[in-house]
């Protein structure tokens, strides 16, 4: 099984986000959370490090530079989801990924307090 580190640059990132109001408080994650095609496009006009911000989770030991590097997307690469947190907190402690999953629950309550 893979094993993650935090992206705190991610966190810090979804955070600004958290703060500006840019988010989405209802949405299908399964609908709007962002497919190959959609990653794809992102990078074609953002850097890696733009891409890294969107991903809670850093996967260790896989190569800078590669999608395969990133883990726990929370958002839709331009707005955080609630319920991309949601799916980020499930599926860290579904794997035991203890770290990830506080760092995605600290982010969540922090959501549902700046959005009242």
């Amino acid at each position: 099984m893979a094993t993650y580190a935090v992206n705190p640059d991610a966190v810090a990132h979804a955070r600004r986000l958290i703060d500006a109001r840019q988010y989405v408080l209802d949405s299908d994650w399964s609908e709007v959370q962002p497919d190959a095609e959609a990653q794809n496009a992102y990078l074609e006009r953002h850097s890696w490090e733009d891409y890294a911000n969107w991903h809670l989770g850093l996967t260790e030991g896989a190569n800078e530079g590669t999608k395969a590097r990133h883990a726990f997307v929370y958002g839709d690469l331009r707005r955080v989801h609630r319920t991309g947190l949601i799916a980020c907190v499930y599926r860290a402690s579904e794997w035991r990924h203890k770290e990830v999953e506080l760092a995605a629950h600290d982010l969540l309550q922090h959501l549902d307090q700046v959005s009242g």
